[in-house]
């Protein structure tokens, strides 16, 4: 048994703003898929994915008896293929911000949720919310707390624009231009980022008057500006408010950005070669990046694994 293949995703913008209602862009990374399997004589990865999938199943169980208008599934069924040695199958790592669980929710539901959603109807609004709080409350069994937009992103594998938390849409892009020297790259910092110590902290600092300020004046203000920019198609005014956004994110989400990544985050807003900032939670992971001139950001940026995933 082999199911079908559910993609990473890259949250462009909306990291942390999107809790308080900024605006997001999300976008399929079809470079890491997973898809569930079967093998009787699972070993290594494939033992401890089976295993913690029947924690899920168990998980998902109690939370069909909670809420049973949202969503249920046949757990007999999950429940014996998880028997049978199931397991999800993944390239996508762990950790770093690119939906690793998102794409397991997401083909979960996709294989067992009775009466789904599926990406071939017509997904109006409602239809979108109702996926994202089914998501929202499956995925939390990794996070604790989560969104749910990681697995809409993996479910329909369409860019998805988030106006506000009850307003999101699917949308479209501009089309890459595969010679343009402008890119968004993926930067490895080496390590990897826990989601749940990161929103613990942010939900500390909120607490503090100063922070909420700045995050409405400055942080939620550029991401929201880099969002419609970037969607229409407006590179100069985009990598503007990608200047002011990196220096926000520099000054405030310091505990976010591993320490080594400090001086080179400050070096991109100084030259101009490149912008950084968050890929999800941060911690690890991934960095972001964004360049005018992806040369001169390999060339920068040349001690560093560097991944382009869309160009201007």
């Amino acid at each position: 048994m082999k199911g079908p293949l559910f993609y990473s995703k890259i949250l462009l913008f909306g990291e942390y703003g999107i809790i308080k209602d900024s605006k997001g862009l999300s976008i399929p990374y079809n470079f890491f898929k997973g898809a569930l399997k079967t093998d009787e004589n699972g070993t290594g990865n494939a033992l401890e994915s089976n295993k913690n999938l029947r924690a899920f199943a168990e998980y998902l169980q109690d939370m069909a008896e909670e809420t049973p208008e949202l969503v249920h599934f046949d757990i007999k069924a999950l429940l014996r293929d998880i028997a049978a040695g199931m397991y999800f199958d993944s390239s996508i790592p762990q950790g770093y911000g690119v939906g690793s669980s998102g794409a397991l929710v997401a083909a979960i539901y996709d294989k067992y949720a009775f009466d789904k959603i599926t990406v071939l109807e017509n997904l109006t609004r409602d239809k979108l919310l109702r996926l994202k709080q089914i998501f929202g409350r499956m995925e939390s069994f990794f996070h604790g707390k989560s969104s749910g937009l990681d697995p809409l992103n993996s479910y329909l594998s369409l860019p998805i624009l988030i106006n506000s938390q009850d307003n999101i849409e699917s949308t479209s892009i501009p089309s890459q231009n595969m010679e343009g020297k402008g890119a968004v790259f993926l930067l490895d910092s080496g390590t990897t980022g826990e989601t749940a110590p990161m929103v613990q902290i942010f939900m500390e600092k909120m607490k503090s008057e100063g922070f909420r300020n700045m995050l409405k004046d400055q942080f939620i203000r550029h991401t929201d500006a880099c969002v419609e920019d970037f969607v229409n198609g407006n590179v100069k005014s985009l990598f503007g408010n990608l200047k002011q956004l990196s220096h926000v994110v520099l000054d405030n989400f310091k505990p976010m950005i591993p320490a080594k990544f400090h001086q080179l985050w400050q070096q991109g807003i100084e030259t101009n070669d490149y912008y950084l900032k968050l890929c999800g939670s941060g911690g690890g992971g991934y960095i972001l990046g964004f360049t005018q001139d992806i040369d001169r950001a390999k060339t920068a940026l040349k001690d560093y694994n560097l991944e382009v995933v869309y160009n201007f």
